[in-house]
């Protein structure tokens, strides 16, 4: 009981294991979110120079340090950074007052209202890439295949993306990955191995009807990869050896009922004149012996007789 008991947790470990490795390769790596050391360093920038500031006026009107001086400096530096926000070149800020949307904000310096507008989202525009992947997928033929794919988006509408979809890097992707799985699902593997421009197209058009409703334009898919089972590889490539056998047969059939046919036209010219004939076969004569480099020994009777019939007379005959 206890051994059934920890193969039970075992597999079920092992299941948790499948699982957070899926939902980790469908999250976007972090390289591809925003950056904001910047943004935090001219946060802690400002907070620092409105402390001082507030600090340095205090004294100069009180002629002390005293604790209003500096709880002054720390409320006014903790507004200032509520307050002053940047944006890179490639980011676009939704603000939101009062929780609903009211603007779009950056690039650049921008301010916002403490307490009562917040950013709730930076977007950014630049060119995304988002790898995605699906296993022991069956064909139209009922052919297990794994497929690697890659697609390349952007956000184009940034208060979409904000307002439509929870997480546009994980919907983007899970997108990518039912439509791929569709696409494998009604095509048969000639289809996807050989027409791979036109399923990248199919896959395009599919996701984009999903994410254009959040702002995300897809820029291109590109199938990556495409693994077939070792033993269909094995038949698959017997088959193909089979079919080029068979296309050459074929070809070598139809070259000799090429060849029968001149054959037969050359018989009835050789019927009809028959200097012609021997000519044919002094000229095969020759030809192999240039192949074989060998030599031949020729009847006098032969040649001369040969000759005669060549130049139009009979050749005697002996008694």
């Amino acid at each position: 009981m206890g051994l059934f008991n920890n193969r039970a947790k075992s597999g079920a470990a092992s299941n948790t294991n499948a699982r957070s490795g899926e939902i980790e390769f469908l999250n976007s790596p972090s390289t591809r979110h925003v950056d904001d050391n910047a943004s935090n360093v001219f946060s802690a920038f400002v907070f620092v120079a409105v402390f001082a500031a507030v600090v340095a006026i205090g004294l100069q009107l009180t002629g002390e340090m005293s604790i209003w001086v500096l709880c002054a400096g720390l409320v006014f530096a903790t507004i200032a950074i509520f307050t002053v926000h940047i944006a890179s070149q490639w980011e676009r800020d939704v603000i939101l007052r009062f929780g609903a949307y009211n603007r779009m904000a950056g690039p650049g310096l921008y301010l916002t209202i403490p307490f009562i507008e917040h950013v709730a989202l930076k977007a950014d525009l630049r060119t995304m890439l988002t790898g995605f992947s699906a296993e022991e997928i069956l064909t139209s033929d009922l052919v297990p295949v794994n497929v690697d794919a890659a697609i390349f988006w952007m956000i184009w509408d940034a208060e979409k993306a904000c307002m439509e979809v929870e997480n546009y890097y994980d919907a983007v992707s899970m997108a990518a990955q039912t439509a791929l799985r569709d696409a494998i699902g009604r095509n048969s593997l000639s289809d996807v191995t050989v027409h791979r421009d036109k399923l990248d197209q199919e896959l395009r058009e599919k996701i984009e009807e999903k994410t254009s409703s959040w702002g995300v334009s897809i820029m291109s898919v590109e199938i990556r990869d495409i693994v077939i089972p070792k033993d269909l590889q094995d038949t698959m490539a017997a088959a193909a050896k089979a079919e080029r056998e068979k296309d050459a047969r074929i070809v070598l059939a139809e070259v000799e009922k090429d060849v029968a046919a001149m054959l037969h036209d050359a018989t009835d010219i050789y019927k009809e004149d028959e200097l012609a004939f021997k000519l044919r076969q002094m000229h095969l004569v020759n030809q192999s012996l240039r192949e074989s480099s060998g030599s031949l020994v020729v009847p006098s009777a032969y040649a001369e007789g040969f000759v005669e019939k060549a130049s139009g007379k009979a050749a005697p005959t002996h008694e």
